[in-house]
C-alpha cells in the first residue's frame, strides 16, 4: 500500500477538511479526494463522511486512524535509520490549550525552525480530554496539559516545570491598589471572568470561589484568555492567568496584579501515548520541549518567582 495515502487520510482525519489537507499537503483538493477514495476502495470500508462542513470519520475510519498512524511512524523510523547520518525530518503534532499555545508554543517552534528546519510542527488546541483523546486515537503525537496529573492508563506525563498563578485586574479596579491581602470572603464578592471549563487552574479557582460560605460568585467563562482578559482589562471584574501569560499585561500596565490568597503553581506535564513509540522528530520536540521550558524554570527561580 502507497504510504502517501495513508499520509493523506492521516491529514484529513485531523483537518476534517478536504481543503484544508490539501493546503497542507501541497495537493489539490481533487488528488485528496482521489486518494481517499482510492484507500476506501483498497480497503474495502468507507473512511469518511461527506458533510456539508467538512469531512467526519465513519466508525471504521476512527478505528483505523491509530493504525495509519502506526504505520506511518515506522516508516519514519525506518527511513530514519536507514539515514542516520542525515537531518531529523517528519511532522509532529502537538496539543495544547491555548494558555500554553500563546505563551510558549511560539517561542519552541521558532528554536525548531533554526535547529531542525525539516521538522514540521502541527499545533491542535484542546483541553486535557481532547489531549486524551488525540493521544489515544493517534492524531497527536504529544502533548502539553496544564494539570497535577494524568489519570489514564494509555497516557504517561512528566512534569517538565510549575506555573505560578497571579490574580489580576484593571490597575484601577479597587482590589488593585490594596496593600492588605484580598481575603477570600472578598473576592467571593467580585466578578469574575475566567477561561472555559475545563482549564484547571480556572476550575480550581472557582471552586474555592463557591466554597466560601454564603457566597454566590459571580462567574463568567469564556473560550479564550484573550476575551477574559479584554473584559478585565475595563475594570468588569477580576482574572487568574499563569504568570508567563499575565506578564506582557503587567508590563504595559494594562492589568495590575491583585494582592490575595496564595495560589498554588499549575504544573506543567508532558504526555505521550504509553504505547507508541516516538520517531526521531518527535523525539527532537520533545526534547526542545524540556529544554524550553528548563530555562523557563531557570529564569523563574533566578527571578523569584517560584
Amino acid at each position: 500500500m502507497d504510504t502517501r495515502l495513508l499520509q493523506t487520510f492521516a491529514t484529513l482525519a485531523r483537518t476534517g477538511s478536504f481543503t484544508g489537507a490539501a493546503a497542507e499537503l501541497r495537493l489539490s483538493q481533487s488528488t485528496v479526494t482521489v486518494q481517499i477514495k482510492s484507500l476506501e476502495k483498497a480497503l474495502g470500508a468507507r473512511l469518511f463522511d461527506r458533510m456539508p462542513r467538512g469531512a467526519l470519520l465513519t466508525e471504521a475510519g476512527r478505528r483505523l486512524v491509530p493504525l495509519a498512524e502506526d504505520v506511518l511512524d515506522a516508516e519514519s523510523r525506518l527511513l530514519t535509520a536507514a539515514d542516520g547520518e542525515g537531518p531529523v525530518t517528519g511532522t509532529v503534532t502537538v496539543g495544547a490549550g491555548e494558555t500554553l499555545c500563546s505563551a510558549h508554543l511560539p517561542q519552541v517552534i521558532a528554536a525548531l525552525r533554526g535547529s531542525h528546519p525539516r521538522i514540521q510542527v502541527h499545533l491542535e488546541a484542546c483541553g486535557t480530554a481532547g489531549a486524551v483523546e488525540g493521544l489515544r486515537a493517534g492524531v497527536l503525537d504529544c502533548a502539553l496539559l496544564l494539570e497535577d496529573e494524568v489519570d489514564h492508563p494509555d497516557v504517561v506525563a512528566e512534569r517538565l516545570t510549575g506555573q505560578p498563578l497571579v490574580l489580576l485586574a484593571a490597575p484601577h479596579h479597587p482590589l488593585a491598589g490594596r496593600e492588605a491581602p484580598v481575603t477570600w470572603p472578598e473576592l467571593a464578592e467580585a466578578d469574575f471572568f475566567l477561561h472555559e471549563q475545563g482549564c484547571s487552574y480556572s476550575d480550581r479557582l472557582a471552586g474555592r470561589l463557591r466554597a466560601v460560605s454564603g457566597a454566590l460568585p459571580r462567574l463568567t467563562r469564556f473560550g479564550s484568555i484573550e476575551a477574559a482578559r479584554s473584559c478585565v482589562a475595563a475594570g468588569l471584574g477580576l482574572t487568574v492567568l499563569p504568570l508567563a501569560n499575565a506578564a506582557p499585561s503587567l508590563r504595559d500596565g494594562t492589568l495590575a496584579a491583585v494582592p490575595g490568597p496564595a495560589l498554588p503553581d499549575v504544573s506543567v506535564l508532558l504526555a505521550r501515548h504509553r504505547r507508541r513509540g516516538p520517531t526521531a522528530a518527535t523525539d527532537t520536540v520533545t526534547a526542545q520541549l524540556r529544554q524550553h521550558f528548563a530555562a523557563v524554570r531557570r529564569t523563574a527561580t533566578r527571578t523569584g518567582e517560584t
